[in-house]
């Protein structure tokens, strides 16, 4: 033990320490312990480190920790050291990083409540649960309900699943949860909804029996034991309940925070309904008894609704309205009741005032007089032995009174309800066992503890004194098993405890005592209990600090319980003249009430307190008789009886424990208090059981398990090949104290910490093991990595060399090019130089001496113009100082002149007045005027000089001015000439100044050309580069507007193809929900009509029963023989003669069925329908689907064409094959004599489909008889050698008479009417077709020019619009010519149909005459000729038309030998696939041959039913069910092949297109038989699965299909199914093998491939799905080493598809979410990149079930890793976005809905050849 100790020890090891707030530490050692060490040096998980100090005494150590790998196990006892540390942290993992609520603790399930809703409740879950080994699955509340349906049914041992826990946490829902799980998985016995009546009790006992608490919101305030009842099939027949310690105080009374019962407050918020206004209610604030709480409102919680439910679960369980109306009455009687106010009326009286509102109320409510109800309310009676007296009360003894009634009332109320309640869940069948459920309070301890509190831990004593024995019975019977050698093990026996409560003198005793002394009170009575027990009992305590208390140890903890109240609470009375007012009570329930407390056996009212936390109520077992004394029983007395037979019921059965656990105070979800958590481990005996089963050997491995995990500890030369002697020998060496281990039968028992310390062996050898690999890899690594780098290293030198020689050798020529190259290159470059200067210098000088010339001219050109301006200047100036003088001359000579003037005028003025002047005058005056008008002319020719003169100016002024401004750039030039013109003219001043003014001008406008040139050059330049960007960019826009419009053209044309495909996918994603909607419906209908069956058969045997009756010898035991006429005629003898057994069974049940099956079948036809129109629709589209690929209206114009033109050649046709028929008939008539290979029989035979036909044939026929009549001798002597003569003769003898001929050729007239007639009509329906052609081609090209004005349209809206237009138009389009396709076919079929009636009719008269005439034309000597001459026999036999016909009677025989008595096997391997149905189609056309509806009809309907019988039978055989799915749906497609349909004759022959049905359309039968075979094909299913179910998880995930791979971990007391493959264990080779024979027998049978693909990946679902259910309920499968073996299984069940070749059926992916599971259990699951890749990839994967992998991955090795919970929640993060159902297990239920293709057949009937072997030699073929 040092040794282990030491090797334990050491440093880096983990160890437990106790801590003030956390409870327990955890640490880690820094150093090494050695013995007599008197502390350890520790680290705390936060780095801190500290010295820890050991008992000096007991040198006790610290607690270790467990590996890693043990954390968080299933089962606790799996932990190697079993201790309260570890089961805390054990637990507090679960619960807050893995989500996990339950967890074992050996036989006791722990559940923590969450606080929040799980979603681990549902069908689904129980479904996974049902049938599976408790240990094979995680914790549950269903494995434990499992476990005990299982072994009741293999044990025939009554059950118990008892659970406790204290107030909150999660008792009821437990218990609910179970009894949910034996209603689904067991069923009920009968139809009577038995198991939803025991659920339906739930939601009434919560709301009268539970209510809101500080600690719960949905608490329950009494004690109940539910009995579920099972018959001999173990289904469920009825329930019983009993109830223990109604909390009646919360009626009158309830502490802040808190409420009254639920019922009471569903009432109130119930108050406005209309049939609840008598009840006179109204806020439940409103009244005393609900208000005190100060908290009238649950959250989340609807009173309204949760009465709704109350109300309907009442119904269910038969307590009609009337009674539920009057429970509601006295509960609102007691609201009332609680607001009566009592006033006093003085010290020592009360009074209650007149007319009191609610007492008013309450007495009209019960039906009570209200002076006599206020009256005792105030007053009691007093009885002495002499008389009797009223005393009346004070208000507070008053109001007590008042309280004490209504609790009184309530309880009465509660016992009747719970009493109704189990009449209603009792049956008359015999009840063969039953599982109870006991849900009752756990251990309680408050700061004030009462009565009540005493009784409920006298009951959790009881309970744990039954655990303990029961704890200890299992480890002995589990030693004595494994023959191993036990001894005693000390547990603590609470007996002494429970014996100072019950026992003689005890504590229950002395109260009674009390209670009966007329002066008894509570501080007596603690006298009288230190007095006895103080000193006595060691259990027994005294407070130091009080008088009126006590202490007790209990198991769990001392408790203080005050006596205050405890003797009122014992007596429990109520004031009797109040009760017998509420007898006198004209309400019939409240005194029904009162009559049953009569009848009972003890009273359950209970006076009021004003101490202690609640009120107590029983409710006595009502099957033991009782004395009148019991009435006076004490509380104490009837519960210490209710809990004696409880025990009694308890021992009587096989219990299962379920400790509920609160987690915190405060009811916050997954938070987890250690404090709380460790007070109710102790205090509900899980750490007891940990210590039981730590004091013995917890640990337990078979020797397979040990063998395969501790293989690594052994050497080879330990290995023998008996495993039980190696493990033998291997632990002698590994652990030397022979104590801490045990060899039993089948494994090996470990001490705890045993199994730790092998882990930890097991690792170091792995460690060292790994250490030595690494070694050796890294040193072979490093070595390659060496010789890669040496060889590396030469090479690179080898090359590198090579490289600098060739480089040297490489520069050393180019040096010497280099050289070459430079003297040529600089001799080039100097003379280029050279050039360059001597060109610069020549330059320079060219340059320099046009530089010089150009300033000598300019110095010239100046001094010439300056001479000039010199010149020109000075003349001006001379000219100025001229023109000064000039007029200074002209003035003076002006003013001298004016001056003589004068003096002359006036000589003149007087020498005028004489007449010789006036002639001298008028001489000078002509003389004068001549030389004027000489002088006038001269001038004249001056000016017309000077004009002219001024003209040339002016000309040549323009002319120059406007080559100026035409020509800009040879301004300069003009302006030198212009120039040297002003210097020719010099002489003219004014033209100088113009020209100067001119020249300035034009200089101005030359350089504004220039400018506006410029501008304009640059505008241009600017303007095409912008044209030329403008154009660029309009090409670019073209470009792109083209790739645009292509774009959308093509976006366009996706879109309509993505709408129409999204269009497809959800049509036909609603086309299977519709068929399996269908289909389910089928199986419901298919299973109601079983139970029908089942009820019917059982009504038959019930009325048999009363005597014997003998069976007729020729019936048949398999009921072979039934058809569905006499099945039907027999269930209605039957019926009639069990009609008074039906009434005495069930009427209703029966009634119940019949109208279930009538809703049923109208769900089912609605379904159908539904279906049709689904498919229509599906059709429909599909149709669209194709149009849109086809070219638009060209297509259709051609289609229109060839169809006109199809039918004209068909009227040619039709015309030359009347012609061709008038002409053999007219030219065959003379020559031929009638015989039967005349041309015109020949044309008759092939013209057979119309009336006219007929008549040819009897046109024929009298051109004949002439001919005959002419001939008859020569006719006679042929006689012997033909028949056809005799024939004619008999026809002649019977024309002989004129009048016959008369009538023969009036027909042929008539004949030749209705041809003429018959021609007419061809003629006008062709023309009708022309016409219509007509209109339909008009129609079309309406239709292309609205078209083209719709494309006109859209293309002047934008592209959007442009879309969507086009679209809309398409889209109605499509739809108008769907409508008129549809329209025309319907018209089409109808016409077919019509048709085909008439042909029919016409081919059966025809037939009918023939064999008329041929009757009457053979004589007697010819028939007995006949087999003298058998003539064409064999081409009889070659001409068989593929039927085959029986007699009405040898149906029956048919049925029995073809269905019911044939052997699958024999007729798969011998003979063609689906040879019944064939036989049958071919029994089935003769009958449609010679048109017997009758016979059609009941072939169909016995055939059916026949095969309904069979399978009902031989359901479970897999290869009867596959056979007849193949037959069934061959005879369907038969049923299609040869039904006369255009789109099921496509791929026929001529000849079986000759062979279809021809007077019958079956399409409602082929409906039906559809149904038939999906029924058949959903038996198949379920025969598969339930072969394949037992395989799936043993091989999938259990086995090793790869050895070594996966690990064992150790396990707890829960066994484990083990992974190594022992006998019998099944393989993945086990499924692989099962497939292949499913496969191969329904290949044998003939089942159409695409069946058979649906058939398999409905196999590969079941596969995936219950593979995933399981993996994500096993916390033992989830890790890396069980993904790599389900990646590997599931690569196995692909490569059997590939080698089927089934890769294309769906099946790989329905085991996709499989293999991302596997995945997920593979990859890395640490960092956001991890994280966002595990998104990515399981696609298929729900968010629950990610997340449920990850919180359930368990490392095997200490060398992996767990997840984070910081990783997980970043899951979460990155996955809420997901719109997903949040359901945790993929359903198994699930059946994919089934499609039957059509596949026609070619064989040909005709060559069906019947086997002798089936007995029917009965059919005839025809």
């Amino acid at each position: 033990m040092n040794r282990e100790l030491e090797y334990m020890f050491v440093k880096r090891a983990r160890v437990w320490i106790p801590d003030a707030e956390e409870v327990w530490k955890s640490a880690e050692l820094t150093k090494d312990y050695k013995n007599g060490d008197a502390s350890l040096q520790l680290m705390l998980e936060d780095g801190t480190n500290i010295e820890h100090t050991l008992d000096p005494k007991t040198k006790n150590l610290p607690y270790l920790r467990n590996p890693d790998i043990l954390v968080g196990e299933n089962d606790l006892t799996a932990l190697s050291y079993l201790h309260e540390p570890a089961v805390l942290h054990n637990l507090k993992v679960r619960f807050i990083d893995s989500k996990l609520i339950y967890t074992y603790c050996g036989i006791v399930l722990v559940a923590i409540n969450p606080y929040e809703p799980l979603q681990i409740y549902g069908t689904d879950i129980i479904n996974a649960y049902s049938g599976q080994n408790m240990g094979d699955m995680d914790p549950h509340i269903f494995a434990v309900a499992e476990e005990a349906y299982k072994q009741m049914a293999r044990d025939e041992r009554n059950q118990s699943i008892i659970v406790s826990g204290e107030s909150g946490a999660g008792k009821t829902v437990s218990a609910k949860y179970a009894m949910r799980y034996f209603a689904t998985v067991s069923g009920a016995a009968s139809e009577a909804n038995v198991e939803e009546k025991v659920l339906a009790s739930n939601p009434i006992m919560e709301a009268i029996g539970n209510a809101k608490t500080t600690r719960n919101d949905n608490s329950s305030r009494f004690g109940k034991y539910i009995e579920i009842g099972f018959d001999n099939r173990y289904r469920i027949i009825g329930a019983n309940m009993r109830t223990y310690l109604l909390e009646k105080s919360r009626v009158v009374f309830q502490a802040d925070e808190e409420r009254n019962y639920h019922i009471f407050y569903q009432l109130c918020a119930s108050s406005h309904l209309p049939e609840f206004k008598i009840l006179n209610l109204s806020r439940a604030n409103d009244f005393l008894y609900t208000r005190q709480g100060h908290s009238p409102v649950i959250e989340g919680v609807d009173d309204t609704k949760e009465l709704r439910n109350t109300r309907h679960a009442f119904t269910l369980l038969g307590i009609n309205e009337s009674y539920q109306m009057g429970l509601f009455q006295v509960l609102a009687a007691i609201l009332h009741l609680g607001n009566v106010e009592i006033k006093d009326r003085d010290s020592d009286s009360s009074v209650i005032a007149p007319n009191n509102r609610h007492l008013m109320a309450f007495c009209e409510l019960v039906g009570v007089a209200y002076q006599d109800m206020s009256h005792w309310l105030c007053h009691r009676k007093l009885k002495t032995t002499s008389e009797t007296y009223i005393k009346p009360l004070p208000r507070l003894q008053a109001t007590n009174a008042r309280d004490a009634l209504s609790k009184h009332i309530y309880a009465k109320l509660f016992n009747w309800i719970v009493e109704h309640v189990n009449k209603a869940l009792i049956t008359n069948i015999k009840q063969h066992s039953f599982i109870g459920v006991l849900d009752i309070y756990g251990f309680e301890t408050f700061e004030i503890n009462s009565f009540e509190q005493f009784c409920i831990n006298y009951a959790n004593e009881k309970l744990q004194q039954q655990f303990n024995m029961h704890v200890f019975k299992l480890e002995q019977e589990e030693y004595m098993r494994e023959q191993i050698p036990w001894t005693l093990i000390d547990f603590y026996d609470n007996q002494p405890c429970i014996n100072l409560i019950e026992a003689k003198m005890g504590i229950l005793d002395l109260l009674d005592e009390e209670c009966k002394m007329p002066r008894g009170s509570d501080d007596s009575w603690a006298q009288k209990l230190y007095n006895t027990h103080l000193k006595t009992c060691s259990l027994f305590e005294k407070p130091r600090m009080s008088n009126r208390a006590f202490i007790i140890q209990h198991f769990a903890d001392k408790v203080e319980y005050q006596c205050d109240g405890f003797l009122e609470k014992n007596k429990d009375t109520v004031n009797e003249e109040q009760i017998h007012v509420l007898k006198a009570s004209k309400f019939d329930l409240l005194v029904e009430l009162f009559r049953d407390g009569e009848k009972a056996t003890s009273p359950t009212g209970q006076v009021p307190g004003t101490g202690g936390r609640t009120r107590l109520s029983i409710k006595p077992d009502k099957g033991r008789e009782k004395s009148s004394k019991d009435h006076k029983k004490t509380v104490g007395c009837q519960f210490r009886n209710s809990l004696q037979m409880l025990m009694e019921t308890l021992n009587a059965t096989t219990p299962h424990y379920v400790r509920c656990i609160k987690p915190n105070d405060f009811k916050m979800a997954f938070s987890f208090d250690p404090k709380r958590a460790v007070q109710q481990l102790r205090a509900c005996g899980v750490l007891e059981t940990i210590r039981i089963s730590a004091a013995g050997f917890p640990s337990r491995w078979t020797y397979q398990e040990f063998f395969s995990r501790y293989r690594v500890l052994m050497k080879q030369k330990d290995v023998l090949s008996d495993k039980k002697l190696t493990c033998r020998n291997v632990l002698e060496k590994l652990v030397q104290d022979q104590d801490k281990y045990q060899f039993g039968k089948t494994k090996i028992f470990f001490r705890a910490g045993q199994v730790a310390y092998l882990e930890k062996l097991r690792a170091d050898k792995l460690r060292a093991a790994c250490i030595r690999i690494q070694k050796t890899i890294r040193c072979w690594l490093a070595r390659k990595k060496y010789l890669r780098m040496r060889s590396a290293a030469i090479t690179i030198q080898r090359f590198t060399r090579g490289y600098q020689a060739r480089c040297l050798a490489k520069f050393m020529r180019r040096t010497q090019a280099a050289t070459i190259i430079q003297k040529y290159q600089r001799m080039v470059v100097e003379r280029k130089r050279y050039r360059q200067k001597q060109a610069a210098a020549l330059a320079m000088q060219t340059i320099l001496r046009a530089y010089m010339a150009r300033q000598k001219y300019q110095m010239l050109l100046r001094e010439h113009k300056a001479v000039i301006i010199q010149k020109r200047i000075r003349g001006w100036l001379a000219r100025c100082w001229y023109k000064r003088c000039l007029e200074s001359i002209v003035i003076l000579q002006c003013c001298i002149r004016r001056m003589r003037a004068r003096q002359e005028l006036k000589k003149l003025k007087i020498e005028a007045r004489s007449v010789e002047h006036f002639k001298k005058l008028n001489k000078g005056m002509e003389n004068k005027i001549m030389q004027l008008q000489r002088k006038i002319d001269e001038q004249h020719k001056d000016n017309r000089l000077l004009n002219e003169r001024l003209s040339g100016l002016e000309t040549s002024y323009t002319t120059e001015s406007e080559k100026m401004r035409g020509e800009l750039s040879r301004l300069r030039g003009y302006e030198e000439e212009a120039k040297n013109k002003t210097n020719q003219v010099s002489s003219l001043l004014e033209e100088l100044e113009r020209v100067k003014k001119e020249l300035s001008t034009t200089q101005q406008e030359k350089k504004t050309i220039e400018d506006w040139a410029q501008t304009y050059r640059s505008e241009m330049e600017k303007m095409v580069s912008e044209l030329k960007e403008q154009n660029g960019s309009l090409k670019k826009e073209k470009d792109d507007l083209n790739r645009s419009i292509q774009e959308q053209s093509q976006q366009m044309t996706a879109k309509m193809a993505r709408a129409i495909a999204e269009e497809t996918q959800q049509l036909e994603t609603d086309l299977n929900e519709e068929r399996s909607r269908y289909q389910n419906l089928l199986t419901e209908h298919l299973r109601l009509e079983e139970k029908y069956d089942d009820l019917k058969e059982a009504m038959v045997l019930s009325s048999n029963k009363p005597g014997h009756r003998r069976t007729d010898s020729t019936h048949s035991s398999n009921e072979s023989e039934y058809t569905y006429n006499s099945e039907y005629a027999e269930m209605e003898e039957g019926s009639r003669a069990g009609e008074d057994v039906t009434r005495g069974i069930d009427t209703s049940l029966t009634l119940k069925l019949q109208k279930r099956l009538t809703e049923l079948e109208q769900e089912k036809q609605s379904l159908r329908n539904e279906l049709e129109n689904k498919e229509d629709q599906f059709q429909r589209a599909r149709a669209r689907d194709n149009a849109e690929f086809k070219k638009a209206r060209g297509a259709e114009l051609e289609y229109e064409s060839l169809k006109r033109q199809e039918l004209e050649s068909e009227n040619k046709k039709m015309r030359h094959d009347l012609a061709d028929m008038r002409r053999s008939l007219l030219g065959n008539a003379a020559t031929s004599a009638g015989a039967p290979g005349s041309p015109a029989y020949k044309v008759l035979l092939d013209q057979l489909n119309a009336s006219c036909e007929e008549l040819e044939v009897r046109k024929e026929e009298v051109l004949i008889l002439r001919s005959q009549l002419v001939s008859q001798k020569e006719a006679m002597h042929h006689k012997e050698t033909m028949t056809e003569p005799s024939v004619s003769v008999q026809d002649v003898s019977k024309l002989k008479d004129s009048d016959e001929i008369k009538q023969a050729y009036i027909g042929l007239k008539d004949t030749n009417r209705l041809l003429e007639h018959q021609l007419q009509t061809q003629r006008r329906t062709h023309d009708s077709e022309v016409e219509v052609m007509r209109g339909e081609l008009q129609s079309v090209k309406e239709e292309n020019s609205r078209q083209q004005q719709l494309l006109a349209q859209n293309l002047q809206l934008p592209p959007e619009a442009r879309i969507e237009a086009s679209l809309q138009h398409e889209i109605t389009r499509l739809t108008n010519e769907n409508l008129d396709l549809m329209e025309q076919l319907e018209k089409q079929d109808r016409t077919i149909r019509k048709l085909k009636k008439q042909l029919k009719v016409y081919s059966k008269r025809i037939g009918e005459m023939g064999a008329g005439q041929t009757e009457g034309q053979t004589s007697p000597g010819q028939m007995v000729e006949e087999p003298i001459h058998p003539v064409n026999i064999p081409r009889r036999e070659k001409d068989f038309q593929g039927m085959l016909e029986y007699k009405k009677e040898d149906e029956l025989k048919l049925v029995k030998n073809l269905i019911l008595e044939l052997k699958p096997r024999g007729v798969a391997v011998n003979l063609i696939p689906g040879l019944p149905a064939y036989i049958l189609f071919m029994c089935l056309r003769h009958a449609d041959y010679v048109n017997d509806d009758q016979k059609v009809r009941t072939l169909l309907t016995s055939t059916i039913n026949s095969i309904k019988k069979i399978l009902k039978k031989r359901g479970d055989d897999f290869e009867t069910v596959s056979f007849w799915l193949a037959n069934t749906c061959r005879f369907l497609h038969c049923l299609k092949q040869y039904s006369g349909d255009d789109a099921f004759m496509k791929h026929n022959t001529s000849r079986q297109n000759e062979h279809c049905l021809s007077n019958f359309d079956l399409a409602e039968y082929r409906q039906v038989i559809s149904d038939l075979a999906i029924q058949i094909y959903q038996q198949l299913i379920k025969c598969m699965e339930n072969i394949l179910q037992p395989m799936i998880v043993s091989a999938m995930l259990e086995h090793e299909t790869i050895q070594g791979v996966s690990g064992v971990k150790p396990t707890g007391l829960r066994k484990r199914t083990s992974s190594i493959a022992d006998e019998g264990t099944y393989t993945l080779d086990s499924i692989l093998r099962q497939l292949s024979a499913f496969h191969s027998t329904m290949c044998q049978h003939g089942t159409d491939p695409e069946l058979i693909k649906q058939v398999v990946k409905q196999q590969f679902y079941i596969i995936g799905a219950v593979t995933l259910n399981n993996l994500l309920l096993r916390k033992d499968m989830c890790s890396w080493s069980k993904g790599m073996q389900i990646r590997y299984n599931v690569s196995q069940l692909e490569e059997w598809l590939r080698d089927k070749g089934l890769m294309l059926c769906g099946a790989k992916e329905t085991l996709e979410p499989l293999i991302q599971a596997a995945q997920l259990l593979q990859v890395k699951k640490k960092t956001d990149e991890d994280a966002e890749a595990i998104c990515s990839m399981c696609q298929a994967l729900t968010t629950a079930q990610i997340v449920k992998v990850l919180n359930l991955y368990t490392p095997v090795n200490e060398f992996e890793e767990r997840v984070s919970v910081a990783f997980i929640r970043t899951i979460q993060t990155r996955l809420r976005d997901r719109c997903e159902s949040p359901q945790l297990l993929m359903d198994t239920k699930v059946i994919y809905p089934v499609t039957f293709p059509f596949t026609p057949s070619s064989l040909a009937l005709e060559t069906v050849q019947i086997p002798g072997s089936l007995n029917l030699g009965f059919l005839t073929r025809v």
